[in-house]
């Protein structure tokens, strides 16, 4: 298991993934996968994000290819991207405005 950082309480990190079936981004929170970003369990443990990691990709199953990508803490405590790329990712695909990228823009208006 690769990581490309150790999450620290400076350098916050969540686990990221796609959904197998559907092939949506999904981000993990309690041992299951949620859609929505915004709900993404932080890690700042090195010892529980390797633990975590270990949980998610036992979850084959389910999603493929997680991975622990940086985060912030957003003001209201919440985990925003830290790089372009996931802050990408959590929009949704980029053909046309739709689905999930309709209701991302509507709940930050």
């Amino acid at each position: 298991m690769s990581k490309p950082f150790t999450p620290t309480p400076a350098r916050p990190a969540v686990i990221t993934a796609n959904d197998l079936r559907m092939g949506h981004c999904v981000w993990m929170r309690d041992g299951a996968w949620t859609a929505d970003p915004r709900e993404a369990e932080i890690f700042e443990d090195e010892a529980i994000a390797d633990l975590a990691m270990l949980d998610a990709l036992s979850q084959a199953n389910l999603v493929v290819d997680p991975y622990l990508a940086e985060a912030r803490r957003g003001e209201d405590g919440r985990p925003e991207p830290t790089h372009f790329r996931e802050a990408f990712r959590r929009r949704g695909p980029s053909n046309y405005f739709h689905g999930k990228q309709a209701e991302f823009e509507a709940s930050n208006v």
